[in-house]
């Protein structure tokens, strides 16, 4: 089942490209999390997904949320890709599916890795679970929308 909207955070850790860890316990408390899940690494709409999440970073910033991403690609993947394109947030490895089925995130035509960005707010909690499979930009969006009505509470 995919997590919604007023669902717990899955306690899970993530890989991260540089090869540090970070569990997503740890942002709880005090920053809001932005984890979007992408098919794969230098494709062409995951590569204008990570470069539209690259491009707002700093209205993510205002609004004290880490932006992280997920695929299955490798750490060597995610640094390169990183590097080519210059995306200032983490990559996250997810080569076993681990946290793809921690969160539930549905396959896109029954057999391809899903592209859902959930927004986890400092209490770890579900605020917006957006799927769109073939509009990178309104991932962006959404989750922008709803981290700037978590911060007008």
């Amino acid at each position: 089942m995919p997590l919604q909207v007023g669902d717990n955070a899955p306690e899970v850790t993530l890989h991260l490209q540089d090869g540090r860890s970070l569990s997503l316990a740890d942002l709880r408390g005090g920053r809001a999390a932005v984890i979007f899940f992408y098919p794969k690494d230098n494709t062409p709409v995951c590569t204008a997904e990570a470069c539209s999440f690259r491009d707002a970073y700093a209205d993510f910033g205002s609004l004290d949320a880490e932006v992280i991403g997920v695929s299955g690609d490798t750490a060597a993947s995610h640094q390169k890709f990183a590097e080519k394109h210059d995306l200032p947030f983490p990559l996250a490895s997810d080569a076993d599916g681990s946290l793809r089925r921690a969160f539930g995130v549905p396959k896109t035509l029954g057999f391809l890795p899903g592209r859902t960005t959930y927004v986890i707010d400092k209490q770890g909690q579900i605020q917006l679970a957006f799927s769109a499979a073939f509009s990178a930009e309104k991932h962006v969006a959404e989750a922008r929308r709803v981290l700037a009505t978590l911060a007008e509470e």
